[in-house]
Order: structure tokens, then sequence, then C-alpha cells
């Protein structure tokens, strides 16, 4: 069984022993998702930024327009301050990292089902700049939510034809990220988006 299997059964589990909770589906992949959230009004819907096929990130505003009454908690293996405000921003109630998924997430859903965000205290102090400062850009800010996937990927030196598999796609589609990726941040190489990543904060 894969990481993601073992994580859906746990929290298939977890949710399941709530009342006040039923799992209407698990899907594996984005193409699943759509399918299944096409025929079946949902509540609140988990959603993983990594998953074949397509990125969570593009996924949630495919949903947001098939039910826009659901409310959206992403679920990620990456630290808040990768990929938090780009779920936001995209259409997300809440955001939670794997590690604490245990712990938050049935608080975290009555949260988010219950009209409000699910949102640590800096992640709205980033917001709330954002929002004041829309101009102010920095190079990965330039960069899709698919690509920004990538380049994190990248920077933390995983080879394209291992994010290849891990995303579902061709070593000739990561390669083709990858050249847009650098050209998009005025980069040249592997090393430069690694060194990048490290002063920006944005790898382990």
């Amino acid at each position: 069984m894969d990481d993601h299997a073992i994580v859906r059964e746990g929290l298939n589990h977890l949710l399941q022993s709530e009342q006040d909770m039923r799992v209407s589906g698990m899907a594996v992949d984005a193409a699943s998702a759509i399918r299944f959230l096409s025929e079946t009004l949902v509540d609140v819907i988990i959603l993983d930024i990594s998953m074949p096929g397509k990125s969570g990130l593009d996924l949630i505003k495919d949903l947001k327009q098939m039910q826009p009454l659901a409310r959206i908690l992403m679920l990620s293996m990456y630290p808040e301050d990768r990929f938090a405000m780009r779920a936001i921003i995209a259409g997300a109630s809440g955001y939670l990292t794997k590690e604490m998924a245990s712990e938050e997430i049935v608080t975290a859903i009555r949260t988010i089902n219950g009209g409000r965000n699910y949102i640590t205290h800096s992640l709205a102090d980033k917001i709330a700049d954002e929002l004041q400062n829309p101009g102010a850009k920095v190079p990965h800010d330039l960069l899709s939510d698919r690509e920004f996937e990538v380049f994190c990927m990248l920077a933390s030196g995983k080879a394209v034809v291992d994010i290849a598999t891990a995303l579902s796609l061709s070593d000739s589609t990561v390669s083709t990220y990858r050249t847009r990726i650098l050209q998009k941040m005025n980069l040249k190489s592997n090393s430069d988006l690694m060194h990048y990543g490290i002063v920006n904060g944005l790898v382990d």
C-alpha cells in the first residue's frame, strides 16, 4: 500500500468513528475525484496537494465551480509556508499538514463546515500582508501552482524521473515545466533552484 493509500485509510477510519461525520467516498486521483463529485454533493472536501493527474491547487478551482457550497480542507505533506497561501487564494477554507492531521483534522472539518476558515495566526498575517501589498512579488510567485509544486521538488533535489512518477506525468512534461520555471525565475540550473529554495526557506 502506497503512502497516499495509507493516509486515506487512516483518515477514513478516524472520521468514520465520529458520530456527526460520514465519509461519502474516496478518490485516488484528480479524475476520479471530479467524477465522484460531479454526482455526489458533499459538505467538506479533503484534498491532497500532491495527487496524480492534476495539482490539488488547480483542482480546488474546478471543484469550487462544481460544488460552490462545499468547503475545501487542503491536506499536504508540505509545511504551511510553501503552499498554504496559494491554497487559500485558490479557494480552500483551511490548510493542514499531514503530520498534524490525526490531531487536528476533526476540529478543522468542524470549523470549516461551520462557515469559518481553519488557518493559523501566522498564515492570517501573511494573507493580510498580501492584501495590503499585492504588488510585492518574489520570483517564485510568478509560477503557476503546478510549476511551483515541481519547483519545490526540484529544489529538494528530486530527479525529473522521480517527479514524473510522483505526479503521474511524463518525463518530458516535467522537463518542460523545469524549462518554464528556470525561464520565469531567471535561473540557469537545478543548482540555482536548490540555492534559491534554501535561501527562501522553501525546502528542508
